[in-house]
């Protein structure tokens, strides 16, 4: 049995970290988060020690590092997307492995001074990637890598996940601390793409503000076009009916792939990989980080309607600006 700490216990993601460890069969001892509403712990274990503040859980981490019984083996990184650099490097100085939601950073150059870091302790960094253990993921990988070597697949790559007011008041709708939205909701989209199709060739950005972005990828073995949202508007009008909110595709070669379900158990999975020492690192996570921040500094340009994504064909017609 090993021990967790947690940072950011109180978000969004954390639940599903929660669940990993106990289905792990491991034992979280302590965690942090600015907010006290963190009653769900108790669905885990209810003997957690509970922090408000950074000091008073860096003191608590500090003084059961020498306790063989006590110390902190693993902390699982849940905080806002800006602080993950700072809590992964708590995380090694205590002489802990992290475990960090995605991204690890928001730009590329920090990944090498964890690197160094991780030399200088002798400790690892995880990062959660869940979509490449999905298994219409891993299908389509299996796939791809049977086919002739020249073969150039088409997709048109589309998720809404509607979000309400709340968002742009809190730090996930401030892209120096969120990344913006082809950061924070499309990452594990853009690592599971590089992570199949190959690398980067080109891209091009055609959209992008607070509420959705979307452009273009060419990679090595895919012409991609992509459509992010967390506007309701952009769900189709018969799933909006149905009071649907979300709304997630994948076209390959104009073929639906099916990957509505699945996703219950990914974090757990990614735990027992992390465990038995098969878990995904800083060059895992480091073309989807480079390829996000080339995104987000990028200017927007204008192209032909054939490669743009048909739902930003759609939301320009409606605005008359295309």
């Amino acid at each position: 049995m090993k021990n967790f700490a947690m940072i950011g216990v109180g978000g969004f993601v954390a639940p599903r970290h929660l669940k990993a460890i106990k289905d792990t069969n491991n034992k979280l001892i302590c965690a942090l988060d600015k907010s006290d509403s963190v009653g769900i712990m108790d669905s885990f274990s209810e003997n957690v020690f509970f922090f408000t503040e950074f000091e008073r859980f860096d003191r608590y981490a500090e003084k059961i590092k020498r306790d063989k019984e006590k110390k902190i083996d693993y902390v699982s990184i849940c905080s806002p997307n800006y602080l993950h650099d700072a809590h992964v490097r708590f995380a090694l100085r205590i002489g802990a492995d992290a475990i960090c939601e995605k991204p690890i950073v928001l730009n590329p150059w920090n990944l090498e001074a964890l690197k160094d870091l991780e030399k200088e302790t002798g400790k690892k960094i995880y990062t959660i990637l869940q979509l490449r253990l999905h298994p219409s993921i891993l299908k389509i990988k299996e796939q791809v890598e049977k086919a002739s070597s020249d073969k150039k697949y088409e997709i048109d790559l589309t998720y809404i996940t509607s979000r309400g007011r709340w968002y742009h008041s809190s730090w996930k709708g401030d892209e120096s601390k969120s990344g913006g939205v082809a950061t924070n909701i499309g990452i594990h989209f853009f690592d599971m793409l590089l992570w199949i199709f190959g690398d980067l060739k080109h891209h091009e950005l055609y959209y992008s503000d607070k509420k959705k972005m979307s452009g273009y990828l060419e990679l090595e073995k895919a012409n991609i076009r992509w459509f992010l949202s967390i506007d309701k508007n952009d769900v189709p009008e018969n799933l909006r009916k149905e009071g649907k909110r979300t709304f997630r595709s994948i076209l390959i070669d104009e073929e639906e792939v099916e990957f509505s379900d699945g996703f219950e158990d990914l974090h757990t999975r990614m735990y027992e990989e992390i465990l038995a020492g098969r878990g995904l690192g800083i060059e895992e996570a480091r073309p989807a980080i480079n390829l996000l921040h080339e995104i987000r500094n990028a200017n927007a340009v204008e192209s032909g309607t054939n490669k743009m994504h048909p739902f930003l064909v759609k939301v320009l017609e409606e605005n008359d600006k295309l």
